[in-house]
Order: structure tokens, then sequence, then C-alpha cells
């Protein structure tokens, strides 16, 4: 199974064409999205004004070849390797899905595109990919919804209260999970329960990839800028002049102890 070209059948009853068409629709909806997330929620305008305010506060300025090394220091430790979560648990469930979305994603692309028929024969670790990145976000998303989810851990809510912050997680634990259950019923020949979950994946990666306005999905391009601009600030000076994070108790004598958020 894990080594079949799920996309090859459904050219049987949907062209090659059509489904390489809904691949860049979704992709038009991302970018849209992203842009009207940025627009609306001001994120762009936000960094631009913040960047002028710490220019005003910084001890030094960063020549740049610094700010290169920044640059390459937030994406190895910052988007790589997911350093902001201090949490080894959620940073592992939060790698898992991440590189399992990508690795899903890229695969979709490459079997759509170069492999939609069964004339054009796969490699094996094509859709072989495509299964494991669709169990990696499955195991990486299941455990973070279950257990390591900040609500259930911070206020005690159950497991299966939804907020629009959700939409995303849900939305892609939607996808992956009947985009393998579709393969397995495919591959055993199962007919129309097959076509059944295959219109369903469909629907499930509709709701992902066109509610990025209204779901956490464009989160994930904003973050490493954000991460960028507080190692630049932290290099400059400019951070010193912000207040204490929560995990510096009892910082300028002000004899307040914070502490850590209880999902640390």
């Amino acid at each position: 199974m894990i080594t079949s070209n799920p996309i090859s059948d459904v050219s049987d009853f949907i062209s090659p064409l059509a489904m390489q068409l809904y691949v860049i629709a979704m992709l038009i909806l991302v970018v849209g999205g992203t842009i009207l997330d940025t627009v609306h929620k001001k994120s762009a305008r936000y960094f631009f004004e913040n960047a002028e305010k710490s220019k005003a506060s910084r001890k030094r300025e960063l020549g740049s070849g610094e700010k290169v090394s920044i640059a390459i220091k937030t994406a190895a430790v910052d988007v790589l390797a997911s350093g902001e979560f201090c949490n080894p648990r959620r940073r592992l469930a939060h790698l898992l899905t991440m590189y399992g979305f990508i690795i899903f994603v890229v695969m979709t692309v490459i079997l759509v595109f170069g492999y939609p028929t069964a004339a054009t024969t796969a490699p094996a670790w094509v859709p072989l990919l495509w299964h494991l990145g669709a169990l990696m976000v499955a195991g990486g998303g299941y455990w973070f919804w279950f257990f390591i989810r900040v609500d259930v851990a911070a206020e005690g809510y159950p497991w299966y209260r939804v907020v629009r912050a959700d939409l995303f997680i849900l939305s892609l634990l939607a996808t992956t999970t009947l985009a393998l259950i579709w393969s397995f019923l495919q591959w055993a020949n199962a007919g129309g329960w097959a076509t059944l979950f295959f219109w369903m994946f469909v629907l499930a990666s509709t709701v992902l990839f066109g509610t990025v306005l209204w779901s956490k999905f464009a989160h994930m391009f904003f973050k490493p800028a954000a991460a960028f601009q507080r190692r630049v600030a932290e290099t400059d000076g400019s951070r010193d002049n912000l207040p204490p994070p929560a995990d510096e108790p009892e910082r300028f004598g002000l004899g307040i102890k914070r502490e850590l958020p209880r999902h640390y």
C-alpha cells in the first residue's frame, strides 16, 4: 500500500489537468489568504513600526555580516528546529507535524504533476514519502491535540473544546487522516468507499487551504520574521528596554516573582 501511487487511479474519473488546476487553485488560496491576513491583522505594519521604534533604543549598529549570521541562526534554530518551544514534547510534536506536512505537500505535487496516471509509474520512494508524511502529521497532530494542547494543560479544558484557532490543526489532521484511509481503501479495491473518502479528502484539503484568513495557517509565515526581529533586538541592545520575559523573575528589582506557564 505505502509504495502504491494513490493519485494514478483518480485519473479514471478526474483528468490530470483538473487535478493540477486544483493544486494551483489551492496555492493561490494560500497566497491570497496570507496577503489578506497580513492586511487584516496589520502584521507587516506592526513589524515595520516595531523595527522603527527599536532603532531609537538600540545601543549599537549591526553590520551586514552580523545580520546574515542572525538570519542563519534564526533559520537553523527557530525555523528548522522549532527552538521557541521549551517543552521537548511539544517541540517534537510540532516538528513531526511540520516536516510531515512539508513532505506530504511536496510529494502530492510531484505525484499530481509528474505521475498522475497509471501509464506514468512513480518511483516507489515518492508514494512512500507521501504516506510517511501523512503518518508524521497524524502522529504529531494527534499527540498535540489529545495530550499537549495549552488549553488542556494550563486551563483544564477538555480535548474536545474547539475554537476558531483550532481550524488549522483540525483541518490538517482531517486532510492527512482521510488521505490515508482513502489510499488504503483504494489499495484494497473498496470501490465506492474509496471514492467517498477521496471526495472527503478533497473537501478537507479545500478547507485547510481555503481558510487561511480565519485559521492559524498564515502564522507559520510570520513566525520566522518575528524570531529574526527578536534576535536582532537582543543583539543590538534594544530589547533591554522591554519588560522582562516570563522566565526571568525578580528582574530590575521590581520584587515580582514570575512563574513559568504551566505548559512548559
